[in-house]
């Protein structure tokens, strides 16, 4: 089973949010992620997803303050209109020269 990520997002049920995972913890140096990520719900179909990026400008994370790097996030609009605790997982390839693939688990709570 991927890592889940300690960060739990909480959204109002209605609302299109952006969720921007943070994969730098899980990258080599210099290494950035690269192509189209897929990101899925894992077990229903509550969700509407779209517009899954790999980051292309720095941003700064509301809860830490971290400036995250061109190129080491995944970032994906979201919406429901259904309240509950949805899982979500993010998988992104990597440019490393024996490229990998990484894996990462998002908890989103629709209130």
């Amino acid at each position: 089973m991927p890592i889940t990520l300690d960060q739990q997002y909480v959204i109002s049920v209605g609302d299109t949010d952006v969720v921007s995972i943070n994969y730098t913890d899980y990258l080599d140096s210099g290494e950035l992620l690269t192509g189209t990520p897929t990101v899925s719900e894992v077990t229903t179909s509550a969700l509407t997803l779209s517009n899954k990026i790999v980051n292309t400008s720095t941003y700064t994370e509301a809860d830490s303050g971290d400036t995250v790097a061109v190129g080491k996030a995944v970032q994906f609009a979201v919406t429901t209109s259904t309240a509950g605790l949805y899982r979500v997982r993010v998988t992104c390839t990597t440019d490393a020269t024996l490229a990998r693939t990484k894996v990462l688990d998002v908890l989103l709570e629709f209130k």
